[in-house]
């Protein structure tokens, strides 16, 4: 499931910061350390999460305690271009960025493969090793 904030104002630098801490880890870790977290923007980030948890618990009735972070993405938003004057009768432009975020969460039992493609179940610790195992070199 996932939960979107648009333009939040904000730039999407300052942001990134906070979204790296969350990124990966399972629910109520993140929500926890976001509440921890000094900084602006960390409480709009975790009413996205609650968003996004509440999508999960409607949508697909997964609980909390079964759901992973999988993605966030901080993109720029609109920018709005203004100007402050300066020495002389000049102006100099000023840029309020705006951020845009997306939450993904997922199922912890679902892992992906390398490029993030397609999702497949996890596997058990027993089930890792192959069951053919490397052939015998004939002398």
């Amino acid at each position: 499931m996932k939960a979107i904030l648009k333009n939040y104002k904000q730039s999407p630098r300052k942001v990134r910061k906070v979204v790296d801490v969350i990124r990966g880890k399972d629910v109520i870790t993140a929500l926890r350390e976001l509440s921890f977290i000094n900084k602006r923007v960390a409480l709009p980030i975790k009413k996205l999460l609650l968003s996004a948890i509440s999508n999960a618990k409607e949508s697909i009735g997964i609980g909390s305690e079964n759901l992973r972070v999988k993605e966030v993405r901080v993109d720029k938003g609109i920018v709005l271009k203004r100007s402050r004057s300066a020495w002389r009768g000049t102006a100099h432009p000023i840029k309020h960025r705006r951020a845009s975020v997306q939450i993904m969460l997922v199922s912890k039992d679902l892992i992906t493969d390398k490029k993030g493609k397609k999702e497949m179940p996890a596997v058990s610790k027993k089930d890792d090793m192959p069951h053919d195992k490397k052939q015998k070199v004939k002398e």
